[in-house]
């Protein structure tokens, strides 16, 4: 008896055999969901991975591409703070290839603040210089966050050395966005200065 109780081990041991070739493929399943989970957190990294091999394929040394990662982070963090807003990726994606520090402002200046009358439109209760500070405040903080994140990675890669014209290069760009930021605002501020003095004339009138 003890011995047949024995015998019938090994007839039960083939089905776990085709279990665990199951729980083979199972992983496979598991894992392909897995690796879609892991990628929505660190969606941005994968982002940056993407920019970084393109820009390696060009040399990264020679400047533009790094001014092409710069742009790329900066449009993307600009979005995420105008998104609630405006809806997601508000700012297109554009197409030109001047990755000068000159060009790549203006390109982020020019599609950041296109968005101001959108923006203004959906705040219409508000102080029109109110309102003007608020967009500059949420574009430039998202210009920010892209910039630092781009030096990052190129102080990762090791080309932000001393002399480095990739260096040079973003901190121009940066310099000129924001520059760019307030030339926008003094403009936005300057219509509601012009018609301030026919209300504000009076209190100080009064006073005299």
């Amino acid at each position: 008896m003890a011995t047949s109780s024995v015998g019938t081990l090994p007839s039960h041991a083939a089905p776990p055999a085709q279990e665990a070739s199951r729980t083979h493929r199972a992983p496979s399943a598991d894992e392909t969901r897995a690796a879609k989970a892991q990628g929505e957190p660190s969606l941005r990294q994968q982002q940056n991975v993407q920019i970084l091999q393109a820009s390696m394929d060009v040399s990264i040394q020679s400047g533009d591409s790094s001014l092409a990662l710069l742009y790329r982070t900066a449009i993307d963090r600009i979005n995420e703070l105008l998104g609630p807003e405006l809806g997601p990726n508000a700012i297109g994606n554009a197409s030109s290839q001047d990755n000068s520090p000159e060009g790549t402002a203006g390109r982020i200046l020019a599609l950041s603040t296109a968005l101001y009358d959108a923006y203004a439109a959906r705040h219409p209760g508000k102080d029109a210089g109110t309102v003007a500070r608020d967009f500059v405040a949420l574009i430039r903080g998202g210009f920010e966050t892209g910039f630092n994140e781009a030096r990052d990675i190129l102080s990762g890669l090791g080309v932000l050395g001393e002399g480095s014209p990739v260096a040079s290069g973003i901190q121009k760009t940066y310099e000129l966005v924001m520059k760019g930021y307030d030339d926008f605002l003094a403009s936005r501020l300057a219509p509601a200065a012009e018609t301030a003095p026919q209300g504000a004339a009076a209190p100080p009138a009064a006073g005299a």
